[in-house]
C-alpha cells in the first residue's frame, strides 16, 4: 500500500471534522478519541462538506480554527504544557503522526525568522481545505501558548486560493499567499522563542513519555530507509545531509550508511529520489520559474535542475510541465478562487 493508503488519523481529530461539517446532523461513530481510522474514512468526511452547491470553501479554516486540545490526542496536552512557540512546534514535529500520518510536520530557521512546514504525504489525495485545516488548527495552538489575540508573520499554502480573502484575515490575521514552494507558518526567531505563561515541567514529561509510547507502538519496526524517506518527503532540501536524517533517526552517521546498506539503498539515492519526488511536485502544482525550483530542492541552479530531470524523466522541467499543463487544460500552479478573483497575497 502507499503512504496515503496505509495512513491512519486520531478519531479524535476526525471527530473535529465531522462537527464543523456535518451541520449538526447526525452522530459521529467511533467510540474512543484515541481510535485510529484510516485516511480513506476522514477523507470522505471532507468530500461530503465539499460536494454539492452548497459547500463552503471556508470548511478548511473553520475546523482549524475551532479545534481543541483533546482533538489532537496527547499532543494537544503536550503542546498546552509548552512555555514557548519554538517547544510548541518542536512537539508537533515529534508528534503529528499520533494525530494523523497523512502529513508531517518540520522546521527550520532562516535570517531571523522560524518557519513550520506542513507537507501531506501524497498533496493530490488532500482536498485544500484539509491543508488549511493542518496549518489553521497549528495557528490555534500556538495561540494556547501566546494568547488569543497573536498572529504570525505569515502563511503561505502551496495550493491556489479555495475561500474568500476575509475568511484568510479572520482566521489567521496576518498576510497569506498562495501557489507558494510550502505550507508554511513564519514567525520571527524573538516571537518563537519568547517564554510565555509558566509551565509545568513535571507534568509535560509526562504527557511526552506517554506521547513516546504511543509513538512507537504505531512506528512498529520500520526499517530505517523508510523512515528516512517519510523525514525526507518533507524536509527542506536545501542543504539537507546525511548527519541531518542520521539525527532525525536516533542514529550516528556511520550506522545509518550501515542500516541503508543493509536495507539495499544509500543516503546518495534516497536524496536524489526525494529531489525527483520533490520536483515533479512543483512543477506539477506550482508556476515557479526552474531557478527557484532548483533551489527548492537543493541543487545550484536551473541548469542543474535540467540535467537531473532529464535524468529522472527522460525530458527537460519545461517540457514535463508544458506536457502536463497541456494535459490539463490549462496553466499548471493556477487554480482560480471561489470567488472567481486571480488570488495573490491577501492581507487583513
Amino acid at each position: 500500500m502507499s503512504g496515503i493508503q496505509s495512513a491512519s488519523v486520531s478519531a479524535g481529530y476526525a471527530l473535529a471534522v465531522f462537527n464543523a461539517t456535518s451541520r449538526g446532523v447526525g452522530r459521529a461513530p467511533w467510540s474512543s478519541n484515541g481510535e485510529r481510522l484510516p485516511f480513506a474514512e476522514v477523507r470522505a468526511l471532507w468530500d461530503a462538506a465539499l460536494a454539492g452547491p452548497g459547500a463552503d470553501p471556508d470548511v478548511g479554516l473553520r475546523v482549524g480554527d475551532r479545534i481543541r486540545p483533546d482533538n489532537l490526542h496527547i499532543l494537544g496536552h503536550v503542546v498546552l504544557g509548552c512555555a514557548s512557540l519554538a517547544e510548541g512546534a518542536a512537539a508537533a514535529e515529534r508528534y503529528h503522526p499520533l494525530v494523523s500520518e497523512a502529513g508531517s510536520v518540520t522546521r527550520c530557521r532562516r535570517d531571523g525568522v522560524a518557519e513550520v512546514h506542513y507537507r501531506p504525504v501524497d498533496p493530490a489525495a488532500l482536498h485544500p481545505q484539509q491543508v488549511e485545516a493542518v496549518i489553521a488548527g497549528m495557528v490555534r495552538a500556538a495561540r494556547w501558548i501566546a494568547g488569543d489575540d497573536w498572529t504570525p508573520l505569515s502563511v503561505s499554502f502551496m495550493h491556489g486560493r479555495v475561500a474568500a480573502a476575509e475568511a484568510y484575515a479572520r482566521v489567521l490575521g496576518c498576510p497569506v499567499s498562495f501557489g507558494a514552494p510550502q505550507n508554511a507558518i513564519r514567525v520571527t526567531d524573538a516571537e518563537f522563542d519568547r517564554r510565555r505563561a509558566p509551565s509545568d515541567p513535571a507534568l509535560g514529561a509526562l504527557h511526552r513519555a506517554y506521547a513516546e509510547r504511543l509513538l512507537e507502538h504505531l512506528g512498529g519496526s520500520t526499517p530505517v530507509s523508510r523512515l528516512v524517506e517519510r523525514w525526507l518527503e518533507h524536509a527542506p532540501l536545501q542543504g539537507v545531509r546525511a548527519d541531518d536524517a542520521a539525527q532525525k533517526v536516533g542514529l550516528g552517521v556511520r550506522s545509518l550508511r550501515r542500516a541503508l546498506a543493509g536495507d539495499g539503498t544509500s543516503w546518495r539515492e534516497l536524496l536524489d529520489s526525494a529531489r525527483h519526488g520533490r520536483a515533479t511536485e512543483l512543477l506539477e502544482t506550482t508556476a515557479l520559474p526552474l531557478d527557484r525550483v532548483a533551489a527548492a530542492v537543493g541543487l545550484s541552479g536551473a541548469a542543474a535542475l535540467v540535467r537531473a530531470f532529464t535524468r529522472w524523466e527522460g525530458m527537460p522541467p519545461g517540457a514535463y510541465r508544458a506536457r502536463r499543463a497541456g494535459g490539463k487544460g490549462g496553466a499548471v500552479g493556477h487554480r482560480p478562487p471561489a470567488d472567481g478573483s486571480t488570488g495573490g497575497p491577501v492581507r487583513p
